[in-house]
């Protein structure tokens, strides 16, 4: 095992303070400091989470008792960041997604390949009850053959923090696509060879998408992919920006193989089972109170639940029955801290601080995020060629 943890937490915005408390508490962690380009919003966080500032990412970097980075800075520089963190020798946690451009992606995989350090994609989905769900059931063989799934991420540009920054708000949906992605991909264990694109170019002219309007020209509000797997199936993901439909936000819509299929809606979750030897007949059960929170399990009779549970109520830091089995290896240090995002917060952070100390090989690796930001990387080549099919890069799968 290596030395205890110390962590710097760098970017000290909406997103990073629901992590620093995780960081500060688990049992691996030794000390967290917290960095932010405006000092003033470093020191809030240092005297909200009594924990000391670091001046400087650079600062940070250059200082050998700190052996891990926490990246919450802005979508598109995740590349930038936890390269330099990675050359600096330090093990790095990063929000997603992985890196902005596909080389970038391709040199976080072999930096960590050559180092040995510890590389984590804090994916949220990953650990969504609906990923959970058809994953556990994908390895119990009950789809059989995957041969058609669609995931997506509905979040409108008005309601993200990064929609309000000039410059930012118009970024491509696809640069930031593993909520989509990781969820589908990692139930049926396969990755993306190609993809096709199409997108939504926006119509409201309020100066976020357009040519001149973003740092990347962007005019897609929305982008709608078909992406051929390795295993032979098919996936739908789409990232949308400007949908009339805000919540739930990110989720599998349907996964379906030759024996089984699942869908879902608002707050539904069927199973569907051909039945063996009828070939008219198949089973369906309803497991929505196995996969929905324990939330809206126990208010599931009220007469405006659907209503609330589309306006996104019980869905942050409630637990599902499905993910009960993962939340029983965490600290207990744990016990009191908030949790978020379909209660993902604490595995994740559970997840990089156990994998950094003991050296194991986090699920969340940097095969892996390559493998969920790439494609849509890719896709948006294909987009802006007017809908092209493209072939995928792949970096291959971690070492054992």
């Amino acid at each position: 095992m290596s030395k205890k943890l110390t962590v710097a937490i760098i970017g000290c915005g909406n997103f990073a303070c629901h992590f620093v408390p995780l960081f500060k508490v688990h049992p691996s962690v030794e000390k967290v400091y917290v960095c932010d380009l405006i000092p003033e919003k470093a020191q809030s966080y240092a005297e909200k989470f009594d924990v000391p500032v670091i001046p400087s990412f650079e600062d940070a970097l250059a200082d050998d008792s700190i052996n891990c980075i926490a990246n919450f800075t802005q979508r598109h520089l995740h590349g930038e960041i936890v390269i330099r963190a990675l050359k600096a020798g330090k093990h790095v946690y990063s929000a997603v997604p992985m890196a902005p451009t596909v080389e970038e992606c391709g040199e976080i995989v072999r930096l960590v390949q050559k180092t040995g350090l510890t590389y984590l994609m804090g994916e949220t989905c990953y650990y969504y009850p609906c990923a959970m769900f058809c994953r556990e059931t994908y390895q119990k063989g009950l789809f059989g053959d995957f041969t058609y799934g669609a995931s997506q991420y509905y979040h409108h540009i008005d309601s993200i923090s990064y929609g309000k920054r000039p410059g930012e708000g118009g970024m491509p949906p696809l640069l930031y696509p593993t909520h989509s992605t990781a969820m589908l991909l990692s139930a049926v264990g396969s990755y993306a060879k190609k993809v096709v694109c199409f997108g939504y170019k926006d119509k409201t002219s309020d100066g976020r998408f357009g040519k001149g309007c973003n740092f990347w020209d962007n005019e897609y509000s929305n982008q709608y992919t078909m992406m051929l797997l390795e295993n032979g199936g098919t996936a739908r993901i789409t990232e949308a920006r400007t949908f009339g439909w805000m919540k739930p936000s990110s989720y599998i819509s349907a996964l379906y193989g030759t024996k089984a299929g699942y869908e879902f809606s608002n707050a539904q979750h069927i199973l569907v089972e051909k039945l063996d030897g009828d070939k008219e007949r198949v089973n369906l059960t309803d497991v929505s109170d196995y996969v929905n929170t324990e939330g809206m399990v126990k208010n599931k009779s009220l007469p405006d639940f659907k209503n609330r549970v589309a306006n996104n109520e019980w869905q942050w830091a409630e637990v599902a029955q499905v993910q009960r089995a993962e939340m029983s290896r965490l600290p207990e240090s744990y016990a009191a801290e908030p949790n978020g995002h379909m209660a993902t917060h604490k595995l994740l952070v559970d997840d990089f601080c156990t994998a950094a100390y003991t050296g194991k090989m986090p699920i969340l690796n940097a095969w892996n995020a390559a493998r969920w930001t790439v494609p849509g990387l890719v896709a948006i080549e294909s987009c802006n060629a007017g809908g092209v099919t493209m072939d995928i890069p792949d970096f291959g799968e971690a070492p054992i």
